[in-house]
């Protein structure tokens, strides 16, 4: 529940960020071309371009941790995990670049749907397969061991079941001691009272 909460009010926040009218005087064209935007901040100087590729980078990081969070597994595998995550980032970031075509002062940039969905794959490796690890172990200290259930030993059955020396498979002594035996595995049989008939 509050893995949902959270991504609720992350979500909100990246709405409120992205999806706000621009009061400017002018806008730069649509970016359909992969890295462009990304060559022409680096052109910035050091400073301005590592601030505006965290930025792009920082947006949807959050949903990296997150929507596990909402997932709520533990034993899950950790590439099935990853493309889930990466896949909804990417989608949710492609959903904005959408949303803005018809907001004022916002343009297309593909380098945002890329530097977003890079930035959640980061949060999801550093942060996810540690913390379940984590859980997981404490999971297993709160159980405890599992607990096998104990045999009995087969040597009492082995003194049971030996055949006396001099005695036949077949004798009255052999039957005896395969009854005794089975009793001991088994537990004695219980016995019916005899009842007699009435005339």
């Amino acid at each position: 529940m509050a893995g949902f909460v959270l991504l609720l009010l992350h979500l909100m926040l990246v709405g409120w960020l992205t999806l706000r009218p621009l009061d400017v005087m002018w806008v730069n064209a649509a970016n359909l071309t992969p890295f462009a935007g990304i060559k022409a901040d680096l052109t910035l100087g050091p400073v301005q371009a590592a601030r505006r590729i965290g930025e792009g980078l920082l947006l949807l990081a959050p949903l990296g941790v997150l929507l596990p969070m909402v997932d709520g597994r533990l034993f899950v595998s950790g590439w099935a995990s990853m493309a889930r995550t990466v896949t909804a980032g990417a989608m949710i970031s492609l959903g904005i670049e959408l949303l803005q075509t018809g907001v004022p002062g916002r343009v297309v940039d593909v380098d945002s749907l890329l530097l977003n969905t890079t930035g959640v794959a980061l949060a999801h490796l550093l942060v996810v397969p540690a913390g379940r690890a984590r859980l997981r172990r404490a999971r297993r200290s709160r159980t405890g061991p599992r607990r096998v259930p104990r045999i009995p030993p087969l040597s009492r059955v082995s003194r049971v079941s030996r055949v006396p020396r001099g005695s036949h498979p077949g004798s009255r002594e052999n039957e005896t001691d395969t009854v005794t035996r089975d009793e001991a595995l088994q537990g004695t049989t219980p016995t019916i009272p005899r009842v007699g008939i009435a005339p």
